[in-house]
């Protein structure tokens, strides 16, 4: 078996268009993804409504996520949070001057939580 681990930090660009989402690993059940962003919030009135659970984490930078309830949360490196499905959640902002580095797990609830 190979193992294939580049840096999580590796090749980051200083500005994006759009947000840079590699997926790093994936089963049947998860899916780990590298999220860059510059900048990046999410369009007004925009909402994730995802089916299954993620936890994520910044490695980078700062940013701010908005949940529909109207709770702001403030994020920098080494915070992390798990949302549940369909919570309803938005990215406010992100760090302007870094790039911002997340790291996203979305999993299925099968008897976790």
């Amino acid at each position: 078996m190979q193992l294939i681990m580049p840096n999580l930090y590796a090749d980051l660009p200083a500005s994006l268009a759009e947000e840079l989402v590699t997926t790093i690993a994936q089963g049947d059940h998860v899916r780990i993804e590298r999220i860059v962003s510059t900048g990046h919030r999410s369009p007004p009135e925009y909402w994730y409504d995802q089916p299954e659970l993620e936890w994520v984490i910044v490695l980078k930078g700062h940013a701010t996520l908005e949940f529909e309830a109207g709770k702001q949360t403030p994020m920098g490196p080494g915070d992390h949070i798990l949302i549940t499905a369909h919570t309803k959640h938005r990215v406010e902002s992100t760090s302007d001057d870094e790039p911002t580095v997340w790291l996203a797990v979305f999993f299925a609830n099968k008897g976790v939580c």
